[in-house]
């Protein structure tokens, strides 16, 4: 296959961009086909009023009904409350084995007689933050959720600011939540499938560890009861063990928005994520999200175009001890095509402006924007190659230069 590739700088109003052309012809000189013909997408019928599927690896949307419509998520917002608590693990902030107190208060508001799901925390009880995630993922449990709120900020009012800056800060824009746990809080918390998306590829991308550890636990054992037996209790994931490569993350349930499920399933290398709402019982939003998945995986491929770690140009740093940074694909970038597709693509790295130091290798930077022909583009966020440091005026000088000679 020929490829042609071309970087050039460019200016745009919001700034300087880096971009990278990568432009593969569809078949061979001698097809006359149009190059850009729409393409035949697989058939997908449902009844569900919220529907939304995502290929996380490649960014395309594989079907769309509903997805920015606002609703009540119920317990799937217990994974931003996760979201928050890796990310203080991450920073070092929070330590897995730190220990929180069950106040009596917490206690009454959220044990299992008045406050919904529960892990069975006891009062006075010390229980680690790694357990807490545990109980919180595993079991949806009301009493995790405000445990960790009160343990980390003081107040569940505190932990949920924190939460919706959080949201707000990676990119979650039509969301606000008024509860670490979702509990109904008068209309306040509401969220959208697309929001929801965005979360959970922000938490398989930026805590690969952690979503492993705490989203596929089968069973967690915590508590005892009257009777001082072990209390043992299953995930409350409706595909995980049904469905080959499930693995997260959340269900959900209001009466305004029926029966909800957040999840996530790989296999053979691509990672599909959708949410299903409005459904009308365990069962319906079960068996939606089971026939959504098998059909992204049947009627769709993923192609690899660039493998993980490749570089992929560089990206202007502003006050850095170095005037750019090279950029690399974080994880293997692909193409998702229906199967059996025989066209070409288009690849444009871009960056809107240039990034600020100090910046941390890893960071995203910039993204890889792909558009097979006859089809909607699909973004795939890359990474910057290595730490960049602040640079003092001589540093600030060169950047300079280098902007105007690119030396």
């Amino acid at each position: 296959m020929n490829r042609a590739v071309i970087l050039a700088k460019t200016t745009a109003a919001a700034g300087a961009a880096l971009t990278l052309v990568l432009a593969f012809p569809a078949a061979s000189a001698g097809d006359t086909r149009p190059k850009h013909a729409p393409v035949s997408r697989p058939l997908y019928v449902t009844q569900a009023p919220i529907v939304l599927l995502k290929d996380m690896d490649s960014g395309a949307i594989l079907f769309s009904r509903g997805a920015e419509k606002r609703f009540a998520p119920a317990s799937m917002a217990k994974v931003m409350t996760a979201y928050v608590v890796l990310d203080l693990i991450k920073k070092g902030e929070l330590a897995r084995d730190k220990q929180f107190t069950v106040s009596e208060a917490t206690w009454k508001k959220w044990n299992g007689s008045t406050g919904g799901s529960t892990m069975f925390l006891r009062p006075n009880e010390k229980v680690s933050v790694d357990e807490l995630l545990k109980g919180l993922i595993t079991v949806s449990g009301n009493d995790a959720a405000a445990v960790l709120a009160v343990g980390i900020d003081g107040s569940e009012a505190n932990f949920v600011k924190r939460m919706n800056d959080v949201a707000s800060g990676i990119g979650m824009k039509s969301s606000r939540f008024g509860t670490p746990n979702g509990w109904p809080d008068g209309g306040v918390t509401k969220v959208s499938a697309a929001d929801l998306v965005t979360l959970a590829d922000r938490l398989i991308r930026d805590h690969p560890g952690g979503y492993e550890r705490y989203f596929a636990i089968p069973k967690l054992r915590h508590g005892k009861s009257p009777k001082g037996e072990p209390i043992i209790q299953p995930n409350r994931n409706p595909i995980l063990g049904r469905f080959e490569g499930a693995d997260g993350l959340k269900t959900g349930h209001t009466a305004e928005a029926g029966y909800c499920f957040l999840g996530s399933a790989k296999r053979g290398g691509r990672r599909l994520i959708m949410v299903v709402a409005g459904m009308a019982s365990e069962k319906a939003r079960r068996d939606e999200a089971e026939r959504l998945m098998k059909w992204g995986f049947d009627e769709w491929e993923g192609r690899e175009l660039i493998p993980a770690g490749a570089s992929l140009g560089r990206v202007d740093v502003r006050r850095g001890a170095v005037p750019a940074v090279a950029t690399e694909a974080g994880i293997a970038v692909r193409m998702t095509v229906p199967k059996g597709y025989s066209g070409g693509y288009r690849a444009v790295m871009r960056t809107a402006t240039p990034v600020s130091a100090p910046l941390t290798r890893g960071t995203p930077v910039a993204e890889l924007v792909v558009t097979p022909d006859g089809l909607p583009s699909q973004t795939t966020p890359l990474i910057a190659a290595a730490d960049v440091s602040q640079g003092g005026w001589w540093a600030r000088a060169r950047t300079g230069f280098y902007r105007l000679t690119g030396l």
